[in-house]
């Protein structure tokens, strides 16, 4: 039995290691005034920032999942740790040295299984770099590293190291260091061999894989010699410290970058990774030996904050396994708030041969965005179709409509299926968009389980019979930019009609992208329009209640009507700015959908229909510039 932590030296860990210090290695913390921060909880998935610190108290708490506690609270949590485990760990951090008061004075065999394999890792990665920096065996490894551009300081930058070819080394220099054959069994160093454990890894250049915090918890071991029987690439097994699913390689370099920048790069190597952050592109990093997933969008979400400006960028192969998993990769892309794109060289190099032959500047301009992930998962989909036959493009859209419609953001949706309309060079950009929203309500109806099958969902309108827009299934995440201005614009109507009348009354429904707000605005219309809640403000809210055509959007309703306005002077110009911004996104969505009928078109089309449609587009973009330069004035 492992003896008692000296209750001082554990006071002295609590005190020695700032709470946020700790909790910003495995997520984004930004002031939450008061002197707290806050961030998104590791302890469960949200998409607003619930999860606070108290630097100065030492404390931290979610007020969603009620989590809560001290440093070593969070330690035990996040990494699933006992008591005298994460004590340890932070001790160790912290450069302490605990004394225990029944068992001794710190002795090896009392620290916790964890500690030990992380410990194992550690003594590991070093022994391995020095086989690579001195042994002359390991000369055909540094001329696998050299032919790909990486000398020796990138090698130590990335502590990339050589295990020798013989069958026990590690395992025996291991021992040497006090680790029993059960431990280095089971942090998956050594395997069993006929006579006692080997070597996992034999003759192979090494990668050490780190956790968020930058603990050694696994390796990636790349084959070097024909002789070599085994895959081309071999990873750690699932072990107590390492699951491939829930690690990302390169995160402990490049989580720092990932949240200031708000951008992560996700390569398929650890050459790539390695390519990238040598080209100066230090958000780069990879799965390792495992598609993209939820549990790495999670890691990637707590460093990003999930803000609206994030951007993730997707980098593959241009081969079919490369296109095979970006579409892979789409199928998570709603977990994300942030955009997500992907970029392919266009000879298919990836970032490692890309560096090679052209130099780290076409490595940066690589991952620059280029294409929306959703575009070209979509194209993926529209280019195996005949787009010539009225068949083909009715099968194409059966394909597509359901992706489009997983969408969660209505604006982008709108957008998105605008797109699809001219992929498909379907004339009518509407009958595209309606049939978008019908799959996306009917998946609602089904309580979000998807689509319906092949597309074919229920035919309903997208109006009631009272031509209200529907509003129906769970309630919308409303933190987009787009839906804060129209919220905004909403509550000015419903408390301060005076400032936005009577300009607001003759915005159309459709100027409003959520459709909870278009629901709103309806209900406004219904009730007299803004200029009625000038003559009797009580009764005009009354009325705009009972106008609402059922519970939810008369929620909505009394929530707008109660809630604070953003700005705390509320005048004419506050109003003004929220009008002009509304009605400026909605000129620029209608420009955008004629421009696709403008494509579809061609050169082809009817001279005196082109030329009425580019008049369209020549006076809405007049129009916004004159909304740009003259504000309120040009409504």
């Amino acid at each position: 039995m492992a003896g008692r932590i000296n209750d001082e030296d554990v006071k002295a860990v609590r005190d020695a290691v700032p709470i946020d210090a700790v909790v910003s290695e495995y997520l984004q913390l930004r002031n939450a005034g008061g002197g707290n921060l806050k961030g998104l909880c590791p302890f469960h998935d949200e998409k607003s920032p619930s999860f606070q610190v108290s630097p100065s108290k030492g404390f931290f708490h979610c007020f969603g999942c009620q989590e809560g506690g001290d440093t070593i609270t969070f330690v035990m949590k996040i990494d699933h740790l006992t008591f005298s485990e994460a004590v340890e760990r932070l001790a160790a951090q912290a450069g302490i040295t605990l004394r225990y008061e029944e068992g001794g004075y710190n002795p090896a065999h009392q620290r916790g299984e964890r500690i030990r394999l992380v410990e194992a890792h550690k003594i590991a990665a070093d022994w391995y770099m020095e086989q690579l920096a001195t042994s002359p065996e390991a000369d055909t490894g540094r001329q696998f590293l050299a032919e790909r551009g990486f000398d020796q300081a990138a090698a130590s930058h990335f502590s990339v190291g050589y295990s020798p070819q013989g069958w026990d080394h590690l395992t025996r220099y291991l021992r040497g260091k006090g680790f029993t054959d059960k431990e280095l069994l089971l942090s998956g160093l050594s395997q069993e061999g006929r006579r006692g454990p080997i070597d996992r890894f034999r003759g192979r250049l090494m990668w050490p894989i780190r956790d968020i915090g930058g603990e050694v918890v696994g390796f990636g071991a790349r084959k070097l010699f024909e002789a070599d029987n085994g895959p081309k690439y071999l990873n750690t097994p699932e072990t107590a410290i390492y699951k491939k699913s829930q690690v990302l390689y390169g995160i402990d370099l490049a989580k720092k970058d990932i949240a200031k920048a708000s951008r992560a790069v996700v390569v398929e190597g650890y050459t790539d990774v390695m390519a990238c952050h040598l080209a100066g592109v230090t958000t780069a990093i990879a799965t390792c030996g495992t598609a993209f997933g939820g549990d790495h969008i999670k890691i990637l979400r707590r460093l990003l904050m999930d803000n609206g400006s994030a951007r993730v960028i997707f980098t593959f192969d241009g081969d079919a396994a490369g296109q095979k998993a970006a579409l892979r990769a789409f199928e998570d892309d709603q977990k994300f708030a942030a955009e997500t794109y992907i970029a392919i060289a266009p000879d298919g190099m990836d970032p490692c041969d890309l560096r090679l032959a052209k130099g780290d500047d076409a490595v940066a301009d690589l991952v620059e965005p280029r294409t929306p992930l959703f575009e070209f998962a979509l194209r993926q989909i529209v280019v195996r179709y005949d787009l010539d036959t009225p068949a083909g493009r009715a099968a194409a859209l059966d394909e597509a409509a359901p992706i489009v419609a997983r969408i969660k953001n209505s604006g982008a949706q709108h957008e998105v299926a605008v797109q699809l309309a001219g992929m498909l060079g379907i004339l009518d950009t509407q009958f595209v968009v309606k049939r978008v929203a019908q799959l996306a309500r009917w998946a609602r109806d089904r309580g979000g389980r998807g689509p319906a099958p092949s597309g074919r969902g229920p035919q309903q309108p997208s109006y009631d019979g009272a031509h209200r827009p529907a509003v129906s299934g769970p309630a919308l995440t409303l933190r987009n930019p787009v839906y804060a201005t129209e919220r905004e614009l909403l509550k000015l109507a419903l408390q301060r009609p005076e400032l936005v009348s009577p300009a607001f009354d003759a915005y159309g429904v459709d100027e409003f992208t959520a459709p909870p707000y278009a629901a709103v605005r309806q209900a406004i219309m219904d009730a007299g329009g803004a200029e009625y809640g000038i003559q009797d403000a009580h009764d005009y809210l009354v009325r705009v209640r009972e106008a609402a055509p059922d519970d939810t959007v008369r929620a909505m309703v009394t929530e707008l009507a109660v809630e604070a306005i953003m700005r705390r002077t509320v005048d004419e110009n506050y109003a003004g700015d929220q009008l002009v911004t509304v009605r400026r996104r909605a000129v620029d969505r209608r420009i955008q959908e004629i421009q696709g009928t403008l494509i579809r078109l061609g050169t082809g089309g009817d001279p005196a229909h082109l030329a009425a449609v580019q008049n369209e587009v020549w006076v809405l973009q007049q129009y916004g510039q004159a909304l740009r330069e003259q504000g309120a004035a040009a409504l």
